[in-house]
């Protein structure tokens, strides 16, 4: 039995999720406190709850403390089970975070696996989908994993309904290396509009075009079916091996302009660093290269929240992370994983 600080680091939701995921993966059960003490609204969330039942039904795991609001979960699994699962948050949270649960497990069980989600698609504070499709999976593929997806509907805050589905293999895991990038990387932006004013995604177009120097070809416009309005600025940056996604969501009380400069200057701290991994998805990276038992990749400075979650992965797996600053490249950092 494991014992869980959930104020440790960075103190948010990404402890509680790792130690889910991993205690699937291990068959280790674990008891943690002060889920999300670091937050303004400590506990657990919708979207928390949603992911403790999801662990809960994939590990037959047995559960304390799965209330909303709670500050203590015990959670001990008993046989990971492939299968059809489906998981609606009843809210708007982030849907992609419940899959991030989930699939170091899924991956892990016998049989092939189809998770169907309902809630948020492009969340703040969270990977939108699009970072799954064209960032993650892509990397994890080069692993030896397989993830498909599939988006239906997009949901956004406070409405939420979206729907995606995602297909899911037993991996066979290969360490991976991502330490440098071609030159010229390609852009690909996309912007989405669901109910808002054209002119809105025609000021964030102009923006991200005389910010980044974008062609007209490489910035798209695209209005989609949702249950309540919504919009994201998402640029797609292709270093070669990996291809990294910056997101910015609109918001009611902020300029398209504002949005759209969001998206720029997170993509010139990325390209002005000459590393292939973005803060992002060397977060979403850790899991993965701690279960192939090995892997590096060139990145900005590791967030808390990149930190954070190394901690907990040491705690489950018999791995040992290294952060450390390149000085022949200064503000790029190489993370490595390799057996303890």
């Amino acid at each position: 039995m494991l014992y869980l600080d959930g104020s440790l680091g960075e103190g948010g939701g990404q402890v509680l999720r790792t130690a889910l995921g991993l205690s699937l993966v291990t068959g280790t059960a674990f008891v943690i406190e002060k889920i999300r003490a670091g937050r303004e609204q400590p506990g657990l969330k919708r979207q928390h709850l949603t992911a403790v039942l999801a662990a809960a039904e994939v590990g037959s795991a047995q559960v304390e403390g799965a209330t909303l609001g709670s500050m203590r979960l015990a959670f001990k699994p008993k046989a990971l089970r492939a299968g059809d699962y489906r998981f609606a948050i009843g809210t708007a949270g982030s849907t992609t975070l419940v899959l991030q649960t989930i699939l170091p497990a899924l991956l892990a069980a016998d049989g092939p696996s189809t998770v169907e989600l309902v809630g948020g698609t492009h969340n703040p504070m969270a990977p939108p989908f699009d970072f799954l499709q064209h960032a993650f999976a892509p990397v994890l593929h080069r692993m030896g994993a397989s993830l498909g997806l599939q988006l239906r509907t997009h949901g956004f805050y406070p409405a939420g309904g979206g729907q995606w589905r995602a297909t899911i293999a037993k991996a066979a895991w290969t360490p991976c290396e991502l330490l440098t990038r071609q030159e010229k990387p390609q852009f690909r932006a996309r912007i989405v509009l669901a109910k808002i004013p054209q002119h809105v995604g025609e000021r964030e177009a102009a923006t991200l075009r005389a910010r980044l120097g974008l062609r007209g070809d490489e910035v798209t416009i695209e209005e989609v079916a949702s249950v309540g309005p919504g919009n994201v600025v998402m640029l797609r940056l292709g270093f070669g091996a990996v291809t990294e996604v910056v997101s910015a969501l609109g918001e009611r009380s902020v300029r398209a302009e504002d949005v759209a400069a969001q998206v720029a200057d997170e993509a010139g701290t990325l390209l002005a660093a000459n590393v292939p991994v973005g803060e992002h998805l060397a977060d979403q990276l850790l899991i993965p290269m701690a279960l192939a038992g090995g892997g590096a990749f060139r990145t900005l400075p590791p967030s808390r929240h990149t930190t954070t979650n190394a901690q907990v992965i040491e705690q489950f797996l018999p791995v040992l992370f290294t952060m450390r600053e390149d000085q022949r490249q200064p503000g790029s950092w190489v993370v490595s994983v390799r057996p303890r």
